[in-house]
């Protein structure tokens, strides 16, 4: 008999890798574990089957149920990069399906921190899912990468905000690093993302073999991930304003 049921938001396909350690820990506790992408994964917000069948490949091997990973982006035909634009009527959406499913206890999702303005989407996102369903204490946080006290394009990996609250480290078996490490190397189609962002997540299982989570805060949301420009603004394909305009329906309707 499953201990609880746990909700987990992503962007993108490849996001998972953020949770690798989270997700499999879950699992094998008899957790149920949902997966739900919140974009296509394609520019055009047409499928992307070839990022769906690498994602559902690497998730499966950490023992989630195909049954419970669910394409919701494509099936809205919201275009990776623009999720902030279309936040509003994928809430509306994740709340039709989690009311087909068992309710989740407790909701994954990716970090305030001006990485990618998908992620930010997303956690807004799973901000509203919180407060709706009366849970925001039992949802976490995972970073990703962020521009965090850096400049131009440069980024960090797994480097969480202190802002956003304590960091929850987990220390990764040495067997399961290995595991995860070669799992990072099962999306051939990113290849062009994953030639930056390889490097960083091998040199974090080997130096540190963490899974770092922290807790959320619907304030948090009133404030802009971090001083100075953001990491997609510098990146020339977002403004904060623009997102903050965005973003300004759902929070009112559904968070505050």
């Amino acid at each position: 008999m499953n201990e609880s049921t746990n909700l987990f938001l992503f962007a993108h396909q490849d996001d998972e890798t953020g949770v690798f350690f989270e997700l499999q820990r879950l699992v094998r506790r008899g957790d149920e574990v949902i997966v739900v992408y919140l974009t296509s994964g394609d520019l055009s917000g047409g499928p992307s089957f070839i990022r769906d069948c690498e994602s559902i490949s690497v998730l499966t091997k950490l023992g989630i149920l195909k049954k419970n990973i669910h394409f919701l982006g494509t099936e809205l035909g919201i275009p990776d990069g623009r999720l902030s634009k279309h936040m509003t009527s994928a809430f509306q959406a994740m709340m039709i399906l989690l009311n087909k499913t068992t309710l989740p206890e407790s909701v994954y999702f990716l970090a305030w921190e001006g990485g990618h303005q998908d992620h930010d989407a997303a956690h807004i996102i799973g901000l509203a899912i919180g407060r709706q369903l009366d849970i925001l204490e039992q949802c976490f946080q995972f970073t990703l990468y962020t521009g965090f006290r850096l400049t131009s394009i440069l980024f960090s990996v797994f480097s969480p905000i202190p802002e956003n609250g304590k960091a929850q480290l987990s220390c990764i078996p040495w067997k399961l690093r290995f595991k995860f490490i070669r799992y990072c190397l099962s999306y051939p189609s990113q290849k062009k993302t994953w030639l930056g962002l390889f490097p960083f997540f091998l040199i974090h299982y080997i130096s540190k073999g963490t899974q770092i989570l922290q807790p959320v805060s619907v304030k948090r949301i009133t404030q802009k991930p971090h001083s100075g420009r953001l990491l997609y603004e510098r990146r020339g394909v977002y403004t904060y304003r623009e997102f903050a305009d965005d973003s300004n329906d759902i929070v009112n309707k559904y968070i505050f």
